[in-house]
């Protein structure tokens, strides 16, 4: 099967399995799913949900949260990974957000990993899902599938990301980089498949029959 008529089954058949991924992190604004998404770190997202309905009952602008301790907020977070690092780098970026932007989270892909704690990935996410704006997070599931899937060398995230734009349409870009996680998360897991267990990986490749290590980044 060519490289194109793998992309486009793979639309297909994550459209037909999920054609309506919701967004797996709670939140009410962009600012919220800021947090969310740098919390989700080294954090699993059911963790996430249950830790920042209390948190937000707390703080629930940049303003709010600028005005809380380090230590109130890893106090909230505590279950989550990293929480130290996270709780400086949550009230640092709401600081800035209060001071530099009217308390406004920014659209723009150079702001966004201006602040504390966000990083690339972080800050595409937010593009994504709080503006609607193409964009194409690469986590472990989406590195791991397109390497499984021959769509990448999967010699780092960024090339991933790259290769992953140039093949599939960019309206579809949102959308795709949830599908691929909750295929990952429910069919494809790293320790189950490697790519000839699951349904994709096995009509992708109906003849491998060799377990493959993927490259992490």
């Amino acid at each position: 099967m060519l490289k194109a008529q793998r992309v486009n089954y793979i639309i297909e058949e994550l459209e037909r399995r999920y054609p309506a991924p919701a967004v797996p992190l709670q939140h009410s604004d962009p600012f919220s799913l800021l947090v969310a998404v740098l919390l989700s770190a080294q954090c699993t997202d059911e963790r996430v949900n249950l830790v920042t309905p209390a948190l937000f009952r707390k703080a629930s602008t940049p303003k709010k949260m600028a005005a809380l301790k380090v230590a109130e907020v890893q106090d909230f977070i505590k279950s989550c990974g990293l929480a130290p690092k996270k709780a400086t780098a949550i009230v640092a970026l709401s600081k800035m957000l209060y001071r530099d932007y009217n308390s406004v989270v920014p659209q723009d892909l150079e702001s966004l990993e201006s602040f504390p704690g966000v990083g690339h990935k972080t800050a595409q996410v937010v593009q994504a899902q709080a503006f609607g704006i193409p964009a194409f997070p690469v986590d472990t599931h989406i590195h791991r599938l397109a390497q499984l899937w021959k769509l990448t060398s999967g010699k780092s995230v960024q090339q991933t990301e790259k290769d992953l734009k140039k093949l599939f349409p960019k309206e579809k870009w949102n959308k795709l980089h949830l599908q691929i996680i909750y295929y990952g998360r429910e069919h494809c897991q790293a320790k189950v498949c490697k790519g000839i267990v699951c349904p994709i990986c096995v009509h992708l490749f109906p003849r491998r029959k060799k377990a493959i290590n993927f490259s992490r980044a």
